[in-house]
């Protein structure tokens, strides 16, 4: 099964690094790596220099090696998913932040989730980077809220069925609680999702930079917030005005 990463970046710093860890992992053999860029001014694609990238900013030929889409969007990570999903040709589509790393076998594991047609799509396991005592708690928290109600964050690099993301007409555009809304949809069609054991390792930098307890409570009062049927633009707003 052919898999295609769908990455929305907004002035990523860090982006030629996770491309150089995903081009290289032996696994990826035959996988696309779809770039969508939401900034006016597309600096993140603009710092992309690899000679494995093949017609940047254009859709390549189909090959049977790894190779790297660039795209451009409006911003809003919905948005930009859906655009590169649009331009996927992967039996399997993994969304993925730019400021997460894969772990190791992490196409495999995917192939071997969903080779069990119960199964419809799923997501990994979370680890912040640095591991400090409170980032572990959460995360250990985190990952116990997804076991339990099958309904992982995007910050888990989130996979699912190609046929069966555009089933249900992919991520709606909100501004704000985009996985969540999507993840749950899957669900309530009657869809398995498998959360695998290995861990991502997702940058801890927002907690670190906003400090990790005021950072938790706000993100928790958000989807409380969501789930008593706030307008996710309102969230959105909230969100803005109380980060750093």
């Amino acid at each position: 099964m052919k898999i295609s990463v769908v990455i929305p970046v907004f002035r990523e710093e860090g982006i030629a690094a996770l491309l150089d860890d995903l081009l290289t992992r032996q696994d990826a053999y035959d996988a696309e790596f779809i770039i969508v860029d939401g900034a006016p001014e597309h600096d993140t694609l603009d710092r992309i220099a690899d000679p494995r990238v093949t017609d940047l900013r254009v859709t390549p030929p189909r090959t049977t090696a790894p190779c790297i889409i660039g795209l451009t969007s409006s911003p809003g990570r919905g948005v930009q998913q859906n655009r590169g999903a649009e331009a996927a040709s992967g039996d399997i589509l993994l969304f993925l932040h730019a400021d997460t790393l894969l772990p190791v076998q992490a196409f495999t594991l995917i192939r071997q989730a969903l080779a069990n047609p119960a199964f419809a799509g799923g997501a990994f396991s979370l680890a912040y980077v640095p591991a400090t005592p409170g980032l572990s708690f959460i995360a250990a928290a985190a990952n116990l809220r997804s076991r339990r109600t099958r309904v992982p964050y995007g910050d888990q690099a989130i996979f699912v069925r190609h046929s069966v993301f555009r089933e249900l007409g992919g991520f709606s555009p909100l501004p704000l609680m985009e996985d969540l809304e999507f993840m749950t949809r899957l669900r309530r069609h009657g869809h398995r999702i498998s959360i695998l054991a290995m861990t991502v390792r997702t940058s801890a930098r927002r907690h670190l930079r906003e400090g990790i307890l005021r950072c938790t409570l706000r993100n928790l009062l958000l989807r409380l917030l969501y789930h008593c049927g706030v307008r996710p633009s309102l969230l959105a707003a909230l969100y803005r005005r109380h980060g750093v």
